[in-house]
């Protein structure tokens, strides 16, 4: 059985997750601010990370990836899509807000881009990629169905959806990816999205006014 702790990042809050196995490996998604915080609770807690996974690569999912990277020496995985937005502000967002700075990330190795959905496995953490575009063109949903639940960025929240306003967004690609990828899956799947608490396919389903009638 896999733990899932979840930290809440940087300026807008966004939900970094640490998932890790019995052998006390880990993964860490969207480590988007504070890496001091990510790095003393990997630490305190005795784990070893194996590699870094982003769901989309806004400034708020990113900014602590170098840190990260330096402090372990892990990999970072993305879809290909949105290499280029690791180092563009423009694209990743945070060259929209005055008030932030420019976040900027080295690119990856070309063995960790993702380019095709399917099985994925790193160490023993075996799990699903399902590409989930509409908040961004590269989104993606890492989807744990043997331990029922799912990371999926800001595609889905709790009542409501991804917003659709920035670089390279559609709502109508939005609302195909949930309805096609994450509202297909088994109705208690923990959805654990970029921001906010965790949700199921089913009170979705049921009550999020943004879905209605789609």
């Amino acid at each position: 059985m896999l733990s899932v702790r979840s930290y809440a990042l940087g300026p807008v809050q966004t939900n970094c997750y640490i998932v890790a196995n019995k052998a006390k490996e880990c993964l860490i998604f969207d480590p988007g601010e504070e890496a001091a915080q990510v790095i003393k609770a990997i630490r305190s807690n005795g784990l070893k990370p194996l590699a870094i996974l982003l769901t989309h690569a806004h400034f708020d999912h990113i900014g602590a990836v170098d840190a990260l990277r330096e402090a372990f020496e892990l990999p970072l995985w993305l879809h290909h899509k949105e290499v280029s937005w690791l180092s563009d502000p423009a694209k990743n967002g945070s060259g929209k807000y005055a008030m932030l700075p420019n976040y900027t990330v080295a690119p990856p190795a070309s063995e960790t881009i993702i380019d095709e959905e399917g099985e994925m496995k790193i160490g023993d953490f075996t799990f699903r990629v399902a590409f989930t575009p509409g908040h961004s063109p590269g989104s993606i949903s890492y989807i744990f169905e043997e331990d029922g639940f799912a990371i999926v960025g800001d595609t889905l929240f709790e009542q409501s959806i991804g917003r659709t306003d920035l670089y390279g967004g559609s709502a109508e690609v939005l609302l195909a990816s949930i309805h096609d990828k994450l509202l297909t899956l088994p109705e208690a799947t923990v959805i654990y999205p970029g921001h906010g608490r965790p949700t199921t396919p089913q009170d979705e389903m049921e009550s999020n006014p943004f879905l209605n009638g789609f």
